[in-house]
C-alpha cells in the first residue's frame, strides 16, 4: 500500500544535452503519479580524482567518444521497468536498486552519470511528494540547521581549467563579512568586474577559464594574489575583513610522483609546504584545497600539522566524496574538511553519508560545482539543507554557474529565516 510520502514512478526518461563545455552530458527525467515532472542532470568533472566514480562514455567518434547514448539506453532498458515497479519510500532504496543494477562498486557499469541523474531527479520527487521545498528535505535527512552558505567565487582560473601557466587550479575570493547572501553576490560581482579591469590593465588581453574565472598569461600565483587584493580594495571593501581568499591548487595535476612542478621548477613537497606557509602569512588566504597529491599523505599531515589551526585544508581528489575515506582521512590527520561532489560518488543518498561522516570526524564541508556544469541548481539547495556554510559554484558569470547563485538569492526570498552564515566568528 503506498502511504502519502511514498513516491511512485510512472516514466523515467534520459535525454543527451551539453554541458558548458559543449560536452554531452545526460539529463533525466521522471514522472510521478500525479503527472509531474522533476529533472536532474549530470556535471562532469576536468580534474578528478583517481577513485571517483566513473562515468559512462560512448567511445567511438563521435562527440570525441563522450557522447552519453550508451547511458541513456540503459535508464529506457533497464532503469525505467525497475523503478516504475512499485512504490518507494525512501530515496536511499532508489539509490540502493541503481547501485544493485550496477553491481561495480563505482559505477563503472551504469556511470556514475547515470546514477546521479536519476538521483537528484528522485530526490527533488520525494521533496515534493513530503510538500517541503528541497533545502528543507536535505535538512530533515541530516538532521542539520539550513544556512546560506559562503560563496566561493572562482575569479581566476589555472591548471586543468585555463590554457595559461599557473599551476594553481583556482583563486577564489569569499565574502566571509557579507550579512545576507543577496550583499556575498553584490560583493563577488562587483570584485570580479574591477579584476578584470586590474588583469587587463596588467596582462592586456584575457582569456577565461571553464568555471568563468579569468586567465591571465602568468605563471606567478604571487601576481594573481597581489591582484586580486586590489580588486578587493578597488571595490570599496576590506581583504580579510569583508572578502578572504581560497585556493584550489589541484596538486595532482602538477604532480610527477616524487616532485611538483610550480614555476618551471620541480620541488619537494616541504618546499612546496613553505610556499603554503608563506602565502598564507602574507595574503588572507583561509582554505587551501588539494595542496597535494591524493597519495602524498605524508604531506597532507605536515600541512595540518603547520597550518590547519588557521587555515581550512580542504581534501577534494583524496576524499571523493566518499564517507569512508572520509573516515580514515581524519584518523590519520590529512585534511580538517572535505569537498562534495555528488557525481564524484553517484547518488544522493552516498553524498548524504559523505556529508553524514564529516560532521561525525568534525570536517567542516564545502559543496562543489565541476567544471563541466549544467543549468541543474541541486547543489544549491544541498548547501543550504546540509548546513555546509560554504559553496563553491564558479565565477559570478556565465549561466550555469550563476543559476546557482541566482538560486541562493531565490531561496533567500522564499525563505527569509534563513541566515547567512557566520562558520569564521564560531
Amino acid at each position: 500500500m503506498t502511504t502519502n510520502q511514498d513516491v511512485r514512478l510512472t516514466g523515467v526518461s534520459a535525454e543527451q544535452i551539453l554541458d558548458s563545455r559543449g560536452h554531452p552530458t545526460l539529463q533525466v527525467e521522471v514522472v510521478t503519479a500525479d503527472g509531474l515532472s522533476f529533472f536532474g542532470s549530470a556535471p562532469s568533472g576536468a580534474s578528478t580524482g583517481e577513485h571517483e566514480a566513473r562515468e559512462l562514455r560512448d567511445g567511438g567518434t563521435d562527440f570525441r567518444g563522450l557522447g552519453v547514448t550508451k547511458a541513456m539506453t540503459f535508464v529506457d532498458s533497464q532503469i525505467e521497468p525497475v523503478l516504475t515497479e512499485k512504490a518507494w519510500t525512501t530515496l536511499d532504496q532508489i539509490d540502493g536498486t541503481l547501485a544493485a543494477l550496477d553491481g561495480t562498486g563505482n559505477f563503472a557499469k551504469i556511470g556514475a552519470n547515470t546514477a546521479v541523474a536519476v538521483s537528484i531527479a528522485c530526490a527533488r520527487a520525494f521533496a515534493h511528494q513530503q510538500r517541503i521545498p528541497l533545502h528543507q528535505w536535505v535538512s530533515e535527512q541530516l538532521g542539520t540547521t539550513p544556512v546560506m552558505p559562503v560563496p566561493h567565487f572562482n575569479v581566476v582560473n589555472g591548471g586543468a581549467h585555463a590554457a595559461n601557466d599557473l599551476a594553481f587550479q583556482e583563486f577564489l575570493i569569499a565574502p566571509t563579512g557579507a550579512r545576507t547572501i543577496s550583499d556575498a553576490i553584490q560583493m563577488g560581482a562587483e570584485i570580479y568586474a574591477a579584476l578584470e579591469s586590474e588583469l587587463r590593465s596588467r596582462f592586456g588581453a584575457l582569456g577565461v577559464g571553464d568555471e568563468g574565472g579569468f586567465a591571465p598569461d602568468t605563471d606567478d600565483e604571487n601576481q594573481v594574489l597581489d591582484v586580486l587584493v586590489r580588486s578587493i580594495e578597488r571595490a570599496g571593501l576590506s581583504p580579510g575583513l569583508n572578502v578572504r581568499l581560497a585556493l584550489d591548487a589541484a596538486a595532482n595535476s602538477f604532480y610527477d610522483g616524487k616532485y611538483y612542478r610550480l614555476h618551471g621548477r620541480w620541488r619537494s613537497a616541504d618546499d612546496l609546504l613553505e610556499r603554503y606557509v608563506h602565502l598564507a602569512a602574507n595574503y588572507p588566504i583561509w582554505s587551501i584545497e588539494d595542496p597535494f597529491d591524493e597519495s602524498d599523505r605524508d604531506a597532507w599531515r605536515d600541512i595540518v600539522d603547520r597550518l590547519g589551526s588557521t587555515v581550512q585544508i580542504l581534501g577534494d581528489d583524496i576524499f571523493v566524496t566518499d564517507a569512508q575515506r572520509i573516515r580514515v582521512g581524519a584518523k590519520e590527520g590529512i585534511a580538517n574538511a572535505a569537498l562534495i561532489k555528488p557525481n564524484q560518488v553517484g547518488t544522493v543518498t552516498q553524498t548524504l553519508e559523505a556529508l553524514r561522516a564529516a560532521q561525525e570526524v568534525g570536517f567542516r564541508t564545502m559543496v562543489s560545482h565541476r567544471s563541466g556544469e549544467t543549468l541543474d541548481t541541486f547543489i544549491a539547495d544541498l548547501a543550504v539543507g546540509a548546513g555546509t556554510g560554504q559553496l563553491k559554484a564558479g565565477a559570478p558569470a556565465r549561466g550555469e554557474r550563476v543559476a546557482k547563485y541566482n538560486r541562493l538569492t531565490r531561496l533567500q526570498k522564499l525563505h527569509p529565516e534563513l541566515r547567512y552564515a557566520h562558520w569564521w566568528a564560531d
